[in-house]
């Protein structure tokens, strides 16, 4: 029997309906940004970052959690004795980072959100210390300030041996014209940037597998990869803010972005307005991936569903650029290419993998 991320307890559907309830109670307090100076802009709600406008620039603020992933690093930890705390920082504030600049924002203070079941969890002076550089180093990934925090002690609410990191990021877009809108046209190109494996998705599903195997997290994930499942489930997420940056000052622009987390190739289609995007080039599923698939075992159609596999980022870009755009990636530290190109069908939307015969269609993706 193949697993599915739903068979880890973690229900899209569920989740996404309360998010869109979130959005239509939030939708009513927009008039309140009036007396601040600044308007809530067309199409904000349901992206991946909000957006506030006043009259020359906007302000884009992001909040955002890791999830369960430090729960890998804590069994690793105990495991092998190996401290993997300064790459889950680095998560975290990849994950929020990531989100900020899919608006065109460049993140300028990330704040951290630490809550504990037990003050005693900082007790472990490397482990605390690792968390902390870790996040001073993201923030340097990220070319934003760390601003500050909160270190709750939430003793019935969250278990003595647990951390749940989180955090919030403030960005600017000025000028106004920076903002990334949406404005995807019939042939437009799909430029992937690479991941460094499951990054912040799916974690749920990871850790019921390691559940399964004899070895736990030391099972050694083979496929060419000299890791342990661990220490290939702990690589630090990619930052990608430097790209959008890069872009930006070579007046490359970019009429889309998507973070790709959550709801795995999905995602490449969270633009509101219709269209389908083929995917034409997808690259050979990292190790990590070829490892979950076995050891699940899990459908190829659920692991495109759930994780990113492989792409971390996807930029939709006129078809001219496209080279540039790749060029731009490239000379910033990052592995990109031209993956596929976005067609217009009327009012189908849809991710279509031919080479895979995978196709997700809209209906597959209910953010808004």
């Amino acid at each position: 029997m193949s697993l599915s991320y739903e068979s880890s307890g973690v229900s899209y559907d569920q989740l996404d309906a309360f998010k869109r309830a979130c959005q239509k109670a939030a939708k009513t307090t927009a008039p309140l940004l009036q007396a601040h100076g600044y308007a809530e802009p067309a199409n904000t709600r349901g992206e991946s970052c909000y957006l506030m406008e006043a009259a020359d620039h906007f302000l884009a603020h992001v909040e955002e959690g890791l999830g369960t992933k430090n729960l890998v690093a804590d069994a690793v930890y105990a495991q092998s004795g190996k401290q993997f705390y300064r790459e889950v920082a680095i998560d975290t504030v990849a994950t929020i980072v990531n989100d900020l600049v899919t608006c065109g924002a460049l993140p300028t203070s990330v704040a951290m959100h630490a809550a504990v079941g037990d003050s005693n969890w900082f007790a472990d002076a490397p482990r605390m210390q690792a968390l902390v550089e870790g996040w001073a180093e993201g923030c340097r990934q990220a070319g934003a300030v760390w601003g500050g925090g909160e270190t709750p002690t939430l003793k019935g609410i969250v278990k003595p041996d647990a951390i749940v990191l989180a955090g919030s990021a403030v960005g600017r877009i000025a000028p106004k014209s920076l903002r990334i809108t949406g404005g995807v046209q019939d042939g437009d190109k799909i430029i992937f940037l690479a991941s460094s494996g499951v990054q912040t998705n799916g974690l749920s599903l990871c850790r019921l597998i390691a559940e399964k195997l004899p070895q736990g997290y030391a099972t050694p994930v083979g496929h060419g990869d000299d890791r342990t499942y661990g220490e290939a489930l702990l690589a630090p997420s990619v930052i990608y803010v430097k790209f959008v940056a890069e872009c930006q000052q070579r007046g490359l622009k970019l009429n889309y972005v998507a973070h790709i987390t959550g709801h795995g190739w999905r995602k490449i289609m969270r633009l509101e307005e219709p269209f389908v995007y083929e995917i034409t080039a997808p690259r050979e599923p990292l190790a990590v991936f070829k490892f979950l698939q076995a050891a699940g075992p899990i459908t190829e159609r659920e692991m495109y569903a759930t994780y990113n596999m492989g792409v971390g980022f996807a930029a939709y870009v006129s078809a001219d650029i496209a080279e540039a755009v790749v060029a731009a990636a490239t000379e910033s530290g990052y592995d990109a290419w031209i993956a596929g190109q976005v067609k217009k069908q009327g009012d189908r939307k849809a991710v279509e993998v031919p080479s895979l015969g995978i196709t997700f269609e809209g209906d597959t993706l209910q953010v808004r």
